[in-house]
């Protein structure tokens, strides 16, 4: 599955210029107007006036207004459809493929390891890690349900898949940084639960990319399409 390649809109998605766009959109925009300046296309008054708006922009829109008379950005879209917000009815199991525990300790999963459909996640007077930026993603679709108590939940996914969220906090923080990935088809993550005098944080780790998403996920799209046909 290659994940570089750009979205395509999909039947009934919301107009692309009245998509919220992420940090990672903007900072693509940013670079458009950096490489500008430093062509001569942007005087320097022009670049900072564009980079403010940038930084102050909400939908795709908006953003697009700042470097829509740029030739670079004509090479592919700065922003790109959005991912579900919840995961395909039937696809996720109730029952995890994995739990991962801490209770008055740390746990991790990160580096080369297989993510399964759904992960639990429990963090109480603990800590747990879990950085999927170099897993194995043998599904597309990942939901990690986190549960904090007096404790705490960091979740990073790599930048070229989607994030997404729903949960919430009881004197504590759940916060989940959604994350638009180029590729219709790349994995989407799902962060899911509750922070009890604790904090869940979910967001992307920067620099960081899915370099190969496994055949067999490509293979069961390939079906997947041919049984709509």
């Amino acid at each position: 599955m290659d994940l570089q390649k750009h979205a395509q809109p999909r039947d009934g998605a919301a107009p692309a210029a009245d998509l919220r766009v992420s940090d990672a959109d903007r900072d693509r925009v940013a670079d458009l107007l950096r490489e500008a300046l430093a062509e001569g296309r942007l005087t320097a008054d022009e670049h900072a006036e564009r980079v403010e708006g940038v930084l102050a922009a909400k939908t795709a829109g908006e953003l697009e207004v700042f470097v829509r008379d740029l030739p670079g950005a004509h090479q592919g879209r700065a922003v790109h459809a959005s991912a579900p917000s919840r995961p395909t009815a039937g696809a996720i199991p109730v029952d995890p493929d994995e739990n991962v525990v801490a209770v008055f300790s740390s746990a991790t999963r990160k580096g080369r390891w297989r993510a399964g459909r759904r992960i639990h996640v429990y963090a109480v007077f603990g800590n747990v890690e879990i950085d999927l930026s170099e897993a194995l993603f043998d599904h597309q679709q990942v939901v990690i349900k986190a549960f904090s108590v007096f404790g705490n939940v960091e979740v990073r996914v790599p930048q070229n898949v989607s994030l997404r969220g729903m949960g919430g906090g009881v004197l504590g923080n759940f916060e989940v940084a959604s994350l638009d990935a180029e590729d219709p088809e790349a994995p989407v993550v799902y962060v899911d639960g509750w922070a009890v005098l604790g904090n869940v944080e979910a967001r992307p780790k920067r620099g960081k990319l899915v370099a190969d998403i496994l055949d067999r996920v490509q293979r069961s799209v390939d079906k997947r399409r041919s049984l709509d046909h």
